[in-house]
């Protein structure tokens, strides 16, 4: 039987260099989809797949990802006194103390570098990982699917898509053994492979369910693509004492690591609004007839 998923990891260290000059002082994370930051979408993900502690990997200047999951009574004082209860109820929605954690990623050395820094944090047992520059729109969310999924098959599980085959040098692409379907059992996984030279065209995105064994090769700290330490590397290598999936989740995934995808996901998030969906689907036509 599967170890349950409690913990998840977070890492937010990133520059978000993209984004600038937006994010020359605030980080990505804190960049809003409608109303609510990145980085709130992803932990409540984490919360309604029923994790209970969650670790943010932070670099310098992302102090600000701490002032917003902490109390603010200046605020709350005001909001109360002009009794906006709904209002307030937003600002302190947000996780209790002690299911947060913070440790810092001093050096850009890759993602399994970042999640390398939360090791005495996952200690010894299996843990996700999101990436919050995946903002996956689900129901359930995508790590609830996911956990899910990993109480059939246990080891190591990531969530996947199909990508176009001239895109494969973008992801960590899966060598597939067998598809059950929304299960697909993999041989391997590649880092950004060359379309002629990948194995697959079924991708990995920033959801992963982990087992503590790969902290044996992250240890090592050995770099791959683009000079970094790649966790889709370490994922491989512990292959086949531990086993691979990947997870076809049902939802609507998007890169906001990019423009196109961050102003898309506004515009998703924004349409299924009640006070926003049907003014917004208005402008939207018109803005079209006018181009």
């Amino acid at each position: 039987m599967a170890k349950p998923i409690t913990k998840a990891v977070l890492p937010v260290a990133g520059l978000g260099t993209r984004f600038l000059p937006a994010t020359k002082v605030l980080p990505k994370e804190m960049l809003p989809i409608v109303d609510m930051p990145l980085i709130q979408y992803a932990i409540d993900e984490a919360l309604e797949a029923g994790i209970d502690s969650v670790m943010l990997v932070t670099g310098r200047g992302k102090s600000i990802i701490e002032d917003h999951f902490d109390y603010s009574h200046e605020l709350e004082q005001i909001l109360r006194r002009n009794n906006k209860e709904e209002e307030l109820e937003v600002v302190r929605g947000f996780p209790a103390a002690g299911h947060l954690a913070y440790t810092r990623q001093q050096q850009p050395l890759g993602l399994g570098h970042a999640v390398w820094c939360a090791r005495q944090f996952v200690a010894n047992e299996p843990f996700a990982v999101l990436l919050p520059d995946d903002l996956v729109k689900a129901t359930p969310g995508c790590l609830k699917q996911m956990i899910s999924a990993y109480e059939q098959v246990g080891g190591n599980l990531v969530a996947s898509v199909e990508v176009d085959p001239d895109q494969t040098n973008r992801y960590g692409i899966l060598d597939v053994a067998s598809d059950n379907g929304s299960l697909v059992e993999a041989n391997g996984i590649i880092e950004k492979p060359s379309p002629e030279d990948s194995p697959s065209t079924l991708s990995v995105i920033g959801r992963y369910i982990l087992q503590p064994e790969i902290f044996s090769y992250l240890d090592r700290q050995k770099k791959g693509a683009q000079n970094e330490i790649q966790l889709t590397d370490a994922i491989a290598a512990t292959l086949p004492d531990v086993s691979l999936h990947g997870f076809l989740f049902e939802g609507v995934r998007f890169d906001c690591g990019t423009k196109a995808g961050f102003v898309l996901a506004n515009i998703a998030f924004a349409l299924d609004r009640k006070e926003l969906g049907l003014e917004l689907k208005q402008a939207i036509r018109k803005l079209m007839v006018s181009k």
